[in-house]
């Protein structure tokens, strides 16, 4: 089965009831966990931002906190997962502001992170990826936002 355009589920949609379509967001929701995890931020976070991006900032922390430190390879993979999530986060916000704020608390934490990530060149050009795409998104942002997150990307890496 191929799936249809934007335009014509958007022009279908139309023609739907509040009913109608109140029953095929749930039938999504049912039918994979990243559509139930979309609607609730849509329905119940998306009002809060600030409270969204200080959640997943603590589920980032204690997946930190919890990777095994035995090998590098254990470190890149769970580093790697924890990424993979925050982008899906950011996915559901939309807002280069989360985008940056959550980008640089992860560089943060993985910069802290003990064994330190110099003595890998796949966790470092991690980092430096990211890196580059909180420059990307800084740039999108007001200027005095653009000022601020420059402040704490320039802080985060001084202390290389």
């Amino acid at each position: 089965m191929k799936a249809v355009t934007i335009k014509q589920l958007k022009d279908e949609l139309s023609h739907k009831s509040t009913l109608d379509l109140k029953e095929l967001c749930l039938h999504l929701a049912r039918f994979k966990k990243e559509n139930k995890e979309l609607l609730t931020y849509l329905l119940f976070e998306s009002q809060d931002e600030e409270t969204y991006i200080q959640t997943i900032k603590e589920e980032v922390s204690i997946q930190f906190s919890e990777i095994n430190t035995n090998s590098f390879f254990y470190i890149r993979k769970s580093t790697r997962k924890i990424l993979t999530a925050i982008k899906k986060h950011i996915r559901y916000s939309k807002k280069k502001e989360t985008e940056t704020e959550l980008l640089l608390y992860f560089c943060k934490q993985l910069k802290e992170f003990n064994p330190s990530i110099s003595r890998s060149t796949r966790l470092q050009s991690i980092f430096d990826t990211q890196v580059r795409m909180i420059k990307k998104a800084i740039e999108k942002l007001h200027e005095d936002l653009q000022y601020d997150f420059q402040l704490e990307l320039d802080e985060l890496l001084e202390n290389e």
